[in-house]
C-alpha cells in the first residue's frame, strides 16, 4: 500500500485529517467525523516504511529520541500536509492535517469583519485560539496575507512545522521551521529581534521563555502575532499570567495590559448545508477598559464587556454560534451542544 494512494483517496473524499495506525485501516475525518477507507489494515512494517520514504536521516534520529516528530510533506498535484508522526503501541503512527495550496483570503473565511482590521494594526500582541483543528493557522496566515498584499513590511514566522508558503509581494516574508532553522521558538524569537523585522509570527506561545520574547516584542514597536490552546478570552489572558511565577505576575498584568490588541477565539462547526466548515468565534478588543481589567486582575469580568461591548466589534462565543444557528448555518443541535451556557443557548434559539 502506497501513502499517495491513501492520500489521493482522502482528497477524493474532502477529508481534513488522515490517521495512519498499525493494526487499523488508514482513517480520515470529514467535517468533524472519522471514516475508515476501504483499504488493507495497515501492518507496522508499512507505517514504518512510510514514515522513512516522509523523514530525512536527521529527522528519524530526532523521532527516535524523541518519541514525536512534527514536519510538514508536500506531494505533487494533492498539496501539502502537517505531519506528526508518534510511536505508540503497536508501533510508529502518523496524523496528517491537509493544507490548502494558497492561502485563502481573509475575507472568505466567514469571520467577522473587524477581524480584517488586524492587518492594519502597527504594533501589539493579537492571539488567535482555540482547540486543535479549531482554523487557528489558516486565520493567522489570512492575516499574513492580507498584509503581504497591501503593506511594504518585513515578516518573520515562527512555525512548527511550516504550514502556508508565502510568496513575498508587497512585503519581504522569511519563513524559518522548527528543527530544521531554528532549535526553539524562543531561540527563534530572541534572533528574529536583531532581524530588523516589523511582523513576527510565532506558531504557538507554548512556554515562558516564548511567551516573555512575544510579549517584550509587542512592546518595542513590533506586530506579534500568534496562538494559544484556550477556548476563551478571559482563559487566555489568565494562561498567560499563570506561566510566570506568583511574584511577578502584577508585572505581567500590567505588561500584558499594554500590548494586548486582540483575542480570537475560534471553534469550528460542521455546516446545516454539509458542504464543510465554519468557525465561531469570541472576539476580545482591549479597549482601555479591558486593559484596567487585566491590569487590576479582574478577568473574570471580561465576558461582561465582550456582552455590552457588540457595538465595537467584540463577541461572546454563544452570539456567534446564535448568529451562524439564525442564519441557517449550523444545526440547532450543534448550537445547544457546543455553547458554553446550553440551557441560555436553548431559550434564546426558541425565541
Amino acid at each position: 500500500m502506497e501513502l499517495n494512494d491513501i492520500l489521493h483517496q482522502a482528497s477524493e473524499q474532502g477529508a481534513s485529517d488522515i490517521h495512519l495506525v498499525p493494526g487499523h485501516v488508514p482513517m480520515v475525518r470529514i467535517d468533524t467525523v472519522m471514516v475508515g477507507l476501504e483499504l488493507p489494515v495497515l501492518s507496522a512494517e508499512v507505517t514504518d516504511t512510510m514514515v522513512r520514504a516522509m523523514a530525512s536521516d536527521e529527522q528519524f534520529e530526532r523521532l527516535q529520541a524523541n518519541k514525536d516528530l512534527d514536519i510538514s510533506y508536500a506531494v505533487e498535484g494533492l498539496g501539502r500536509y502537517r505531519v506528526n508522526i508518534h510511536q505508540q503501541r503497536s508501533g510508529i503512527a502518523m496524523a496528517m492535517r491537509s493544507i490548502r495550496e494558497s492561502v485563502p483570503p481573509l475575507e472568505s473565511l466567514n469571520l467577522p469583519l473587524v477581524v480584517q482590521r488586524f492587518a492594519t494594526l502597527p504594533r501589539g500582541l493579537v492571539l488567535v485560539t482555540g482547540d486543535t483543528g479549531s482554523g487557528k493557522s489558516t486565520t493567522l496566515a489570512a492575516v499574513i496575507q492580507a498584509i503581504n498584499a497591501k503593506e511594504r513590511k518585513h515578516i518573520i514566522t515562527l512555525e512548527d512545522p511550516i504550514e502556508y508558503t508565502f510568496e513575498s509581494r508587497q512585503c519581504l516574508i522569511e519563513q524559518r521551521e522548527l528543527g530544521d532553522d531554528i532549535p526553539t521558538f524562543a531561540s527563534g524569537l530572541k534572533h528574529a529581534l536583531r532581524q530588523d523585522p516589523d511582523i513576527i509570527l510565532v506558531g504557538e506561545m507554548r512556554d515562558l521563555e516564548t511567551t516573555a520574547l512575544a510579549m517584550s516584542a509587542a512592546e518595542t514597536g513590533h506586530l506579534v502575532l500568534s496562538t494559544l490552546h484556550t477556548v476563551s478570552a478571559s482563559q487566555t489572558v489568565e494562561r498567560i499570567i499563570d506561566m510566570y511565577p506568583a511574584n511577578q505576575q502584577n508585572q505581567v498584568r500590567s505588561m500584558l495590559g499594554n500590548t494586548l490588541q486582540a483575542v480570537v477565539s475560534q471553534s469550528l462547526f460542521p455546516r446545516a448545508d454539509g458542504e464543510g466548515m465554519v468557525p465561531a468565534v469570541e472576539i476580545l478588543l482591549c479597549t482601555p477598559a479591558v486593559r484596567n481589567l487585566i491590569r487590576e486582575n479582574r478577568t473574570f469580568e471580561i465576558p461582561n464587556v465582550i456582552e455590552t461591548s457588540r457595538n465595537l466589534g467584540m463577541t461572546t462565543l454563544d452570539a456567534s454560534i446564535a448568529e451562524l444557528c439564525f442564519n441557517g448555518l449550523i444545526s440547532k443541535e450543534d448550537a445547544v451542544s457546543r455553547a458554553a451556557h446550553p440551557e441560555a443557548m436553548e431559550r434564546a434559539l426558541a425565541a
